[in-house]
């Protein structure tokens, strides 16, 4: 049987959150299936087409729902979870969406990885004391509850290697390998791992590059710090690296630029001395977007990039009101 798991790529949280639900499926579900694995990302466009769906079983987490009547199990725990109302609709009133007891939502929880491991422990009775670290981890980064901004910035934690190295990868199989590795090796075990000491002093100088682009291309706009490194290759860069450098600000915003997307960052700082006035999913999605009340983005085509632009500066002004 063959089961497949979707979650969101480039992402601790999304990769964590694959990693439990593996565990949980093989230990209580069916401990003979062969899991396959395929990351998602947010563009611009059809997120989801049918033929994605090819497991026996066909899983999401950490990402958006989709009313495909071969989506077996769903988890997420972002507010912006609906591409659209009548995705929600599906997902409240359709035999196939809640009311099927395998797709759930909460956006209440800091890290999807610490909800699943909740639902699966209250509704099946199911927990891997083993995987507590990783699950500690994945809340602590997808929370933003790190001490201060060097902590989040310069990387001396094994998950926080772990994490660049899965954020900066575009190498499909080298995720599927973190997956089924954590599953059954400490975080400080993996990054000892050679596939991951290969790749990551390399990923640590395009981290150290970022800080410096960033610095150069960054303006302070009232209480946002504002930054356009669309003509760099920057992307994939530390969420924490504007608070890094601009301690006092309240707000980011960051305009970068892909083969697949243009793309507007938006994020809060966690170490602000003032309490947030926005809720950033809530502007993101009024363009498409979306995320947590803390941080969101919103996607554009490639060649948007003007488009984007625009709405970055008025995303910003909307921040300083």
């Amino acid at each position: 049987m063959k089961t497949k798991i979707m979650f969101h790529n480039n992402c601790f949280d999304g990769v964590a959150s694959a990693v439990v639900f593996s565990d949980f499926y093989q230990s209580c579900v069916n401990s003979s299936a062969q899991l396959f694995y395929k990351g998602l990302a947010h563009k611009a466009g059809q997120i989801f087409d049918e033929g994605m769906f090819d497991g026996d079983e066909n899983v999401i987490v950490d990402f958006k729902y989709s009313r495909s009547p071969r989506l077996t199990w769903w988890f997420d725990h972002h507010q912006s979870a609906f591409l659209t109302k009548d995705d929600e609709l599906h997902y409240l009133t359709s035999p196939d969406g809640k009311a099927c007891g395998r797709k759930f939502i909460d956006p209440t929880f800091r890290s999807c990885t610490k909800y699943i491991a909740t639902v699966v422990k209250d509704l099946f009775k199911y927990s891997n004391p083993t995987l507590s670290e990783l699950i500690t981890w994945a809340d602590i980064i997808d929370g933003a509850l790190y001490p201060d901004a060097q902590t989040a910035v310069e990387l001396n934690a094994p998950a926080l290697r772990l994490m660049l190295v899965i954020e900066s990868t575009r190498d499909e199989r080298l995720i599927e390998s973190i997956i089924r590795d954590l599953r059954v090796m400490s975080l400080e075990e993996i990054v000892k791992q050679d596939y991951i000491a290969a790749v990551l002093e390399n990923y640590l100088a395009r981290h150290y590059k970022a800080i410096d682009v960033i610095r150069e291309h960054a303006t302070c706009k009232g209480s946002v710090v504002y930054f356009d490194i669309s003509s760099r290759d920057v992307e994939g860069y530390n969420k924490f690296i504007p608070y890094y450098l601009y301690p006092d600000t309240l707000y980011s915003v960051g305009v970068s630029r892909s083969p697949h997307r243009s793309k507007i960052s938006v994020g809060f700082n966690p170490w602000a001395k003032m309490p947030r006035q926005h809720n950033l999913a809530s502007i993101c999605e009024k363009y498409g977007g979306g995320g947590h009340a803390v941080v969101g983005a919103i996607s554009y085509g490639p060649e948007e990039l003007d488009k984007a632009r625009a709405v970055a500066l008025e995303v910003v002004e909307q921040l300083n009101s």
